[in-house]
């Protein structure tokens, strides 16, 4: 598979295929979203925006990156997310990086948003799809940063290669800046785990893909398709 690797700024038109890379977090919340039994998952484009997706429908959570806000529900941390019941809810995410990098490529015909917790079932579902191509959007730091950048150089060597070991990029991602800055407390709205949660490899047995409906960007689960090594019984 041809790979490319592209911070945000760097998209110039939307990509046939792209991955969306944000594992820092909100693409291990979005997963943690969905595995808490979210129904959906809506992309906001500003604060604004998110709280006016809310206003029109009240039982929708809000969520956003920081500490917590007036109008939002829920903040961008796997950690403070994955006690809560999400059964049947929608989440409206708007986050610093992540969400803008799936919006950027909201016209491709086909997104991926994938942190380390999807990878093996993100690299089954571009292999199923028979994907000749991906663009690989890394979202941290400007198309720098190397947790981000780890988890999409895995995936894209996982598609290709089913025995592809983890544990290179997982120490680089544990490695980067943005690691640091969680465990720090740098950054606001973090739980102690966060960290560990981000890393945590293939938490869930689902991709998550990323559609257009009714001109909203949305989330939802999709199941992985088996891997070439399973075995029938």
């Amino acid at each position: 598979m041809d790979s490319r690797f592209l911070g945000i700024t760097e998209l110039t038109e939307a990509p046939a295929v792209a991955v969306v890379v944000d594992v820092m977090r909100a693409f291990t919340v979005a997963a943690w979203a969905l595995g808490q039994g979210a129904e959906k998952i809506v992309l906001a484009g500003s604060l604004d925006e998110a709280l006016a997706l809310k206003a029109c429908h009240p039982d929708r959570l809000a969520l956003k990156d920081g500490p917590p806000a007036p109008g939002f529900d829920l903040v961008n941390s796997p950690g403070l997310l994955r006690s809560a019941d999400l059964t049947g809810r929608t989440v409206v995410q708007k986050t610093t990086a992540g969400t803008v990098g799936a919006l950027a490529v909201k016209e491709a015909s086909l997104v991926l948003c994938a942190g380390f917790v999807v990878a093996e079932a993100t690299a089954r579902t571009l292999r199923a799809r028979g994907c000749d191509g991906a663009t690989f959007v890394v979202t941290g730091e400007d198309g720098r940063a190397d947790e981000d950048l780890a988890c999409a150089e895995y995936i894209a060597r996982k598609t290709t290669d089913d025995g592809t070991d983890a544990g290179e990029f997982l120490r680089r991602a544990a490695a980067s800046r943005a690691a640091a800055e969680l465990a720090e407390g740098v950054r606001q709205g973090v739980h102690p785990d966060d960290v560990a949660l981000c890393l945590e490899l293939d938490r869930f047995p689902f991709a998550v893909v990323a559609t257009l409906e009714d001109s909203l960007m949305v989330l939802r689960p999709c199941a992985a398709p088996p891997s070439p090594d399973d075995s029938e019984i």
